[in-house]
């Protein structure tokens, strides 16, 4: 009897470790969103740093409720092309430069390579300005001061903490965004002239209004933002056991697609609804009151300070501060994975500084030479227009590449893009190129 009680011990001891019991499924079942969101609500939420912040404050400032239709445009263009990244690099284990190389001859991705760094520099330059400036705004102090410990704090986070750690600061990070959410409730609002101006807008062929929809559609859909979430792919793949990509273990593909899918799906979304309601409340306060220009993110947050009062502004400001700190990661992470591939160096935030010198050198290049653009005379509107051109340029040949890649059972075996898929991301491609077309004629002719 006791030989049997001890061996049924021994099976419901090997029982519970095989099986949970009961009690532990609502704690598993906690934490599975947090589980289920990652790179694509990052990649989503660094969408809005202080620079898109600027030039949905500006649509708003300029053309009121007429722009906010643009937001529903480019939200489907938006998904399926980060999806198309995200599948990429989980389906084959690399990044997006790593599945060039093997495509298209090594100078043009060196080309591309180099634009995508010069792109991301300006991009941080014009972040960490309106940074410096928003927080200036609100405690005083010198703007450069306050964007060097912002530049600082970012690259020390990114060399000394692992990706297992950092991950999910960068995940807590995504809640700033609510704050523009919360913005928009703190001034009137004209709801149904807002809901009438998005459903019937008036499309004009103006020079002014069709520059600020091109700039909408180049601010959301952005390369360095395929870079990084299909970097991150493959760093979650490195994360605990190590898993293989998809195409070599296909049985774990339903469920890693279905993951993907809700991720960069949830993170658009969000994207795109915070930028929906920047425009809506700019357009509400500034473009109500006559104010129809805007220099950067921080100029926002001073013109509705006057005019909405004291709590708008400050979560306005607070808001260009937390995206700001989310996106310069992003940026630099993506030029530093960039590189890292075109060279043949080890890139990955899980790494040790003295494993990935190459790689963080980039990091801190490329955040340092930003900073150091916040001294020139520089105007950061004018390095987000020469931001935006340098992405145009890289984006539509990236694109091309990427639903080529994504297209070719070769490659992604059973994991090809579905034709729904295709069809969506090749007419993003499409319409980004006529965007980068339309960009080059306003601001050249």
């Amino acid at each position: 009897m006791a030989v049997s009680k001890k061996k049924l011990a021994a099976k419901t001891a090997g029982k519970t470790t095989t099986h949970p019991p009961a009690a532990d499924k609502p704690k598993k079942s906690k934490y599975l969103l947090l589980r289920l969101l990652g790179p694509g609500l990052v990649t989503g939420a660094a969408d809005d740093d202080p620079s898109g912040i600027a030039t949905y404050s500006q649509a708003g400032a300029q053309f009121g409720y007429g722009l906010l239709w643009t937001v529903f445009l480019t939200t489907p263009f938006m998904i399926a092309i980060q999806l198309v990244s995200a599948k990429i690099g989980r389906v084959t284990g690399q990044g997006i430069i790593g599945n060039l190389m093997q495509v298209v001859p090594r100078w043009v991705v060196l080309l591309l390579v180099a634009l995508l760094l010069a792109a991301n520099i300006f991009n941080i330059a014009a972040d960490m300005a309106a940074m410096g400036e928003a927080l200036s705004l609100v405690i005083g102090g010198l703007s450069h001061e306050h964007a060097l410990i912002f530049a600082a704090a970012s690259v020390l986070l990114q060399v000394f903490v692992p990706y297992s750690r950092y991950a999910p600061v960068l995940k807590f990070a995504t809640l700033i965004l609510f704050l523009y959410v919360a913005t928009a409730f703190t001034v009137e609002i004209p709801w149904g002239q807002a809901f009438t101006a998005m459903v019937m807008p008036k499309i004009s062929l103006d020079a002014d209004y069709l520059m600020m929809v091109v700039a909408v559609f180049g601010t959301t859909i952005s390369p360095y933002l395929f870079f990084w979430q299909a970097s991150q792919e493959v760093e979650e793949m490195h994360q605990g056991r190590e898993t293989p990509a998809l195409r070599y273990a296909p049985r774990a593909g339903k469920v890693e697609m279905k993951r993907i899918t809700f991720d960069t799906t949830a993170g658009m979304l969000m994207s795109n609804t915070v930028a929906f309601f920047i425009i809506l409340t700019t357009a509400a306060v500034l473009n109500a009151h006559g104010v129809k220009e805007i220099h950067s993110a921080a100029d926002a947050a001073n013109a509705l300070k006057p005019l909405a009062g004291e709590l708008t502004f400050f979560l306005f400001a607070l808001g260009i501060i937390g995206t700001g700190m989310l996106a310069i990661p992003v940026l630099a992470g993506s030029a530093a994975y960039c590189v890292a591939a075109t060279m043949g160096w080890r890139g990955s935030l899980e790494a040790k500084a003295f494993e990935a010198k190459g790689f963080y050198g980039i990091v801190a290049a490329s955040t340092i030479i930003g900073f150091a653009l916040t001294f020139t005379p520089f105007d950061p509107m004018k390095m987000l227009v020469w931001s935006a051109v340098l992405n145009g340029v890289v984006a539509v040949p990236v694109m091309v590449a990427m639903m080529l890649i994504v297209t070719n059972k070769k490659t992604m075996k059973a994991f090809a893009a579905t034709r729904a898929l295709a069809i969506t991301g090749w007419a993003a491609t499409a319409a980004m190129l006529i965007a980068v077309l339309a960009l080059g004629a306003t601001s050249f002719f």
